[in-house]
């Protein structure tokens, strides 16, 4: 896009860059790490993920997510309850 701009008697062109606008529906795979030990019961609350638990008190939620918006909706479901992240990676 091109824009011409007129501002104290001089005229300019501006070009402004094309901004691509990825997919909003793309699936994706993420691990996202939480500090302390979510009980099993708290899958329904994650999607369906699959809830690990590791040694040093980490809960690890591994699964598909089937957009940006319901990753957001996760991540603030694990901040209302008050869990520190971690971690939050797309493996595939």
């Amino acid at each position: 896009m091109t824009q011409t701009v007129t501002a104290a008697n001089e005229d300019r062109t501006i070009s402004q860059p094309q901004r691509s606008n990825p997919p909003q529906h793309e699936s994706a795979v993420y691990e996202i790490r939480v500090q302390g030990h979510l009980g099993t019961q708290w899958t329904d609350w994650f999607d369906d993920m699959v809830i690990s638990h590791k040694a040093d008190g980490v809960t690890v939620l591994t699964g598909a997510v089937v957009d940006q918006a319901a990753l957001h909706r996760m991540l603030r479901t694990i901040r209302d309850l008050g869990l520190p992240l971690l971690s939050v990676v797309r493996i595939e």
